[in-house]
């Protein structure tokens, strides 16, 4: 069963040196929406992966932005986060253009 863990952290995004100040529901970068692979179940920091995880996807329903997917760059797991009011939606665009590009390109 999983159990949710508030843990309210600030860190700097690895990915773009981003200063990422935390609400105990924070666990991605607000400007790129990259995070890190440490939680088996939310909250918990059980991880040994520790491996880049990036937004490839965006769940939507009634054309509104839900969840990012993302993918494990270490051991390609694969996870949902719900979107944040504080997410860059230039960010959450992009993603959701290069989902399209890809799947014309197939």
């Amino acid at each position: 069963m999983k159990k949710f863990i508030r843990q309210q952290e600030d860190f700097i995004c690895i990915n773009c040196g981003h200063s990422v100040i935390g609400n105990g529901y924070t666990n991605h970068c607000s400007k790129c929406l990259y995070s890190v692979h440490v939680d088996i179940n939310p909250g918990d920091r059980q991880s040994e992966c520790y491996g880049l995880m990036k937004p490839v996807d965006v769940i939507t329903k009634g054309g509104q932005p839900l969840d990012l997917v993302y993918q494990c760059q270490k051991c390609k797991i694969i996870k949902n986060n719900i979107i944040n009011n504080l997410d860059s939606i230039e960010t959450i665009i992009a993603i959701m253009r290069d989902k399209v590009k890809r799947e014309m390109l197939r």
